[in-house]
């Protein structure tokens, strides 16, 4: 039986984007171990039938020591391991996880960034810097004859110099949403018009946009409301602080719900998608599982949220920091309930086509069958 190691940041992670994967490696016959800092989601991963190795990674650490500690930990459990296929998930693991794979003699690599996250939209020197060595890195030095990119939208290979349409390159939906666990439905009774915002509360989601968006909108008369779920990532330094959640939450027409279990049950109860990121995304996991619903989206018109949304077609894309066309957008969906039904069923064939987790896990496994079978 061939063996994959996923590395990836974080259990909860894993658990949320990256099952459908893995239960395609398992499916074509791979035994499945993850590596990952291992929180709360263990039972999940171990419940799949696979193996978890735990790893002491910490993503508010960008040190040079901590990188080769990291590099040192996963080089040590690749050589433990000796897996056929070492399967790198989110740009920090790709970069350290794929240079302890080189240099513990493994070359099937499977590198996918997922996205390309703060990095690609800081302006500082540093930024420019890290992002020169990363593209040289992923692009350049641990690009071999068994080395395969995958990607969630076409403009992050054109970064490390790869074709999208290349043979090393697979680009798949993001993680991939079952339909059975976001049934289309109709939207609910209205007014009040509920907006929902799923995602990490860090200032990069544009989580400030969209509450300044929903004020102007109020202010021109529109019946909405802003619900915002998620919980702030306290390993990312850009988390929006818990005070500021609930000094805007005191405001009329603003609520933060902090996390939910049960996703599938926001875009049941809502009637518009809101997602104003300026983060460099893949493919945006709450953008999928609205659509599957059938939820009309307001996004940015940015890699990975324009691959979801068409503007016109799914949703409307507005520029990155523009809360007066947000305002805009929100108004005219609020206004016009027909409107978000023709939207909203469009987001549901718009996820049909591309994002459901069976073209994934095709994809996938066809994948890791053509790197088994080069051996």
């Amino acid at each position: 039986m061939p063996k994959i190691l996923y590395l990836v940041t974080e259990d909860w992670f894993f658990v949320s984007h990256f099952l459908p994967m893995a239960r395609a490696a398992r499916e074509a016959g791979f035994d499945v171990v993850v590596a990952t800092r291992v929180r709360e989601q263990a039972e999940p991963i171990r419940a799949e039938g696979f193996r978890l190795i735990p790893l002491d990674l910490e993503r508010t650490n960008l040190g040079p020591l901590e990188a080769v500690r990291n590099i040192a930990q996963m080089r040590s459990v690749i050589r433990a391991e000796r897996p056929d296929i070492v399967h790198c998930i989110a740009l920090r693991p790709v970069v350290l996880g794929g240079i302890a794979a080189k240099m513990a003699g493994i070359d099937r690599l499977v590198l996918a960034p997922t996205g390309l996250g703060h990095l690609w939209t800081d302006t500082g020197i540093a930024a420019r810097i890290g992002r020169s060595i990363v593209r040289l890195v992923v692009g350049s030095w641990l690009r071999r004859p068994n080395t395969r990119y995958l990607f969630e939208n076409r403009d992050d290979p054109v970064e490390f110099n790869l074709d999208p349409d290349g043979g090393v390159v697979t680009i798949v939906g993001g993680a991939g949403v079952a339909p059975t666990d976001f049934p289309f439905v109709p939207e609910p009774p209205s007014p009040p018009v509920k907006i929902a915002v799923v995602a990490r509360m860090i200032w990069p989601k544009g989580i400030a946009e969209a509450v300044e968006a929903t004020r102007r909108a109020r202010s021109l008369g529109a019946p909405v409301e802003l619900h915002l779920f998620g919980n702030p990532d306290r390993s990312n330094r850009r988390a929006i602080p818990e005070a500021m959640l609930r000094q805007w939450s005191a405001e009329p027409g603003i609520h933060w719900h902090g996390h939910t279990a049960d996703v599938a049950r926001v875009w049941r109860e809502h009637h518009i998608a809101l997602f104003l990121s300026y983060y460099r995304e893949g493919i945006p996991r709450t953008l999928i599982e609205s659509a599957a619903t059938g939820r009309p989206i307001v996004t940015t018109d940015t890699p990975g949220c324009r691959d979801v949304v068409r503007d016109g077609n799914e949703g409307f894309l507005v520029p990155v920091g523009d809360v007066d066309a947000t305002a805009l957008a929100l108004v005219k969906l609020a206004g016009d309930s027909a409107l978000r039904v023709r939207l909203g069923a469009g987001a549901n064939a718009r996820f049909r086509e591309r994002f459901t987790e069976d073209s994934v896990k095709l994809a996938v496994a066809s994948l890791y069958r053509s790197m088994v079978r080069s051996q």
